[in-house]
Order: C-alpha cells, then structure tokens, then sequence
C-alpha cells in the first residue's frame, strides 16, 4: 500500500511539474547543471529540466533573449552584454571561474605554430587566434593577456569559426596558430598531442568565466520558477565545490567519483579526462558582480557594445548574491 502511494505521489509531482530548457555547452563548465540533473534536484524543485546543447555561448544568449529556451547557464560573450545591458536579459547567478590552480580552459598554440616559434602568450602578435565568436570567452581572455604582457590585441588576427567544434579543428589542422579552449576539450586535446600548451587561462588570466541568466520578462513574471531553479543549481554547486576543493585548492573529496561520472556522461568524456580540466565553481553559486562590470567595460572598449549601463540593468540584485557577500 505504501509503495503505491509513494508510486501515485510521483506520478501526480510529475504532472505539475513545469516544464523548463537550460541552454548549455557540453562542458565541464557545466557541470553544476549536470549534477542538478543527475541528482534529481530540479525534479525535486518541481522542474523537468530540458537540457539543450549548443556549439558556442553566444547563440545561448540569442536563444534566451528570443524565448526559445527559459535559462543560459553558459559562458558571458560580447553578445549577452549587448543584450544584458539594454535590459533585455538578466544575470541571476554565478557559475564556472578562471582561477589560479585550477588547469581548465588552457591557451593552446598548434604544432605547426609551435613548430614556427610560438612558444609563449608573449609571441602572440603577428599570429591567428581562432574562437567561436568575436567576443567569446577565450578572445576575452585573449585581450586580458594583451594587457598582461603589453602588446596591442589589434595585433592578432582573430578568427571567428562559428563554432566550438570548428575552432578545435582549425587548430588540430593548423589552420590557425593559437586558441583558449574549452578544459574538457582542451585536455582532450593536449593528450591525443594534437595541440601544445602556452599557460592556463586560470593562471594567465583569472576572470568570472560563467553564469545563469533569463529574459527580463522570466525574471519579472516567473520569480518563483527562476527561485526553483536557483535552488536546484545551488545544491549542485556546493556537491561540486565539496567534490573537486580542498582547503581553497584543486583536490578530490570522497564525492568526486560520483561527480565525475555524471559529468562525464553527460560530456561523453571518461572520468579521467573531465577530471584534468575542471574549473572552479563557488559553493553558493555566487557572482563576481565587480568582474562581470569590468568585463562590460572592456567589451565596450572594443567598440562591441553601443551606449552604457549602469550594473543593474544586467545583474538582477532580487536573485543574485554577491561573490563579496
């Protein structure tokens, strides 16, 4: 009797569960989004999460923006600014960061590059640096090592391929001299020999890699969803954080096993591989509002982004948290 009535409990939570798509990459990054699946905790929030994978960050944005999916949880791009500071999206959290110690997405030159010379983030002017988009992540971090080591960003060729899978390509081929990818790529990468290794953008140039954003209209009329949500997504970063830090530092709790199995799964890597290139996550999923503002202001530097924005045309202060607090 009680078996059943547990079965008809489920089945009635499952019939009002509200339907949601959280547009992600298919990346350790993601991995909190991962873990609130596999754990079962957006189910327990009354969710049932459609997770969508995309090619690059900036088209998770676009979608957001247009109602095709209700959640980015994704990389922030030159676009999400644009969009983000004319009110059109909100940030209500944080996710993955580039940190020192923590070997996730690294600066890669290819052998025929590395062969030629390239040996250093020092040599990067003259050469090619493939991305996805003109103002995704790795061509951030490009212009923060640019400021790092003193040489003019305008002195790269950058190449936007479109997507992910292109830029991993074009290196593996030689068709372009250097990129920052993706760490489970990345690593995958620098195992096969398929790419060398020039420094980790966590030691190179530490930086908010990562949050969850809505619409306006999501964040205003949906606040008990976008709650939810946050809910399930911020049980999933304290499992990550307890897994994979320790005492500040890069190291494996007695979860890590099953953290990386359900990352792996879901990146189609092995364990192994999702475990060399992992970057940090906050335990409380909490944002780096004066990095993210930085991060505005250089995009807007680079005649990206029209106009200006105070910060809470982007940060949506009723959900997030501050990194400081």
């Amino acid at each position: 009797m009680r078996i059943a009535l547990l079965a008809l409990l489920a089945l009635c939570t499952a019939a009002h569960a509200e339907a949601i798509k959280i547009g992600i990459l298919k990346t350790s990054a993601s991995g909190p989004v991962f873990i609130a699946e596999g754990k079962g905790y957006f189910a327990a929030e009354g969710l049932e999460a459609e997770l969508v994978f995309f090619e690059g960050a900036q088209p998770i944005a676009v979608a957001v923006a247009s109602g095709d999916i209700d959640f980015g949880h994704t990389g922030f791009t030159g676009g999400f600014y644009g969009l983000a500071s004319q009110g059109v999206l909100r940030l209500i959290g944080g996710g993955a960061r580039e940190v020192p110690g923590y070997p996730n997405q690294p600066f890669l030159a290819s052998n025929k590059a590395w062969a030629a010379g390239l040996r250093s983030l020092k040599d990067m002017p003259g050469h090619t640096f493939a991305v996805s988009q003109i103002g995704s992540p790795p061509h951030y971090a490009l212009g923060l090592a640019a400021q790092k080591y003193g040489f003019d960003i305008k002195s790269v060729r950058i190449l936007p391929l479109q997507s992910i899978p292109a830029t991993v390509a074009a290196i593996t081929g030689g068709q372009a001299d250097a990129s920052g990818m993706t760490g489970s790529l990345g690593v995958a990468m620098l195992g096969r020999g398929d790419a060398k290794l020039l420094g980790y953008i966590g030691d190179e140039t530490p930086f908010q890699l990562a949050g969850t954003f809505v619409s306006r209209k999501t964040a205003d009329d949906r606040g008990d969803t976008v709650r939810h949500f946050l809910r399930a997504l911020q049980k999933a970063s304290r499992n990550y954080h307890d897994a994979f830090v320790e005492d500040g530092k890069r190291g494996d709790g007695p979860a890590a096993p099953e953290m990386l199995a359900i990352i792996a799964k879901a990146t189609g890597q092995s364990p192994g591989e999702v475990a060399r290139g992992l970057p940090y996550v906050d335990a409380e999923a909490r944002l780096d509002i004066a990095d993210v503002i930085r991060q505005y202001e250089w995009y807007r530097s680079q005649g990206m982004l029209k106009g200006t924005a105070e910060a809470d045309a982007m940060i949506d202060r009723r959900y997030v948290v501050d990194v400081k607090q």
